[in-house]
């Protein structure tokens, strides 16, 4: 299993409505995708309202691949979102289980 970090900053203002996009676009989306084994957001505490991450988890790199295609190194941007993003960074790593 593959897991995907993906955080964004919102631009200045933008909380509210990445929040939105985050909650009614993003996540329904993912959760719809074959292959995610679980999608958890995160959004900053007070100190930085901009900070929005998720964690993914898929299945394997193929199902990641299915979601955003075969450059999965570079952030999926929805044109909806772009507008609303200062900046992203991702990280994959191999999910270790005991």
């Amino acid at each position: 299993m593959i897991m995907r970090i993906f955080q964004v900053v919102t631009r200045p203002g933008k909380e509210a409505a990445f929040a939105r996009f985050f909650h009614e676009t993003a996540i329904p989306l993912m959760q719809r995708t074959k292959g995610l084994v679980t999608v958890l957001p995160g959004a900053a505490r007070q100190d930085s309202p901009r900070n929005f991450s998720f964690v993914m988890v898929w299945k394997d790199l193929e199902a990641l691949q299915d979601f955003v295609g075969p450059d999965y190194q570079t952030p999926h941007i929805d044109p909806a979102e772009e507008a609303l993003v200062e900046s992203r960074s991702l990280q994959h790593y191999d999910l270790v289980t005991n």
